[in-house]
């Protein structure tokens, strides 16, 4: 039996790919909600980003993620998906903590 490739994602923000597991995925579910996708399952157009802030900020400042999923992403929205990406990241142990918040 053959070994299984892995599954490679490209980061929107720097244009750099990486192994799924390295990447934290954002998705437009099917009501035209954006969110963050811990679980890289849900159901809806995705993107991905490395789960870093820099990656994170180029996304928004290029307005990659709105494009990558066909969305509108307004202010509010971007807002709400920076905590929830800082969140996916504490919970995966990658956000150093940088302003002393555990």
């Amino acid at each position: 039996m053959r070994p299984r490739k892995p599954a490679i994602r490209t980061c929107i923000g720097c244009a750099t790919s990486e192994d799924k597991r390295e990447v934290v995925r954002f998705v437009r579910t099917p009501d035209g909600t954006v969110e963050v996708d811990e679980t890289g399952k849900a159901n809806g157009r995705g993107a991905y980003v490395h789960a870093t802030l820099e990656c994170f900020e180029l996304a928004i400042r290029k307005r990659k993620i709105a494009s990558a999923l066909r969305a509108n992403v307004s202010e509010d929205d971007i807002g709400r998906l920076r905590a929830d990406f800082e969140r996916a990241l504490r919970h995966r142990g990658a956000l150093a903590n940088e302003d002393g918040d555990a």
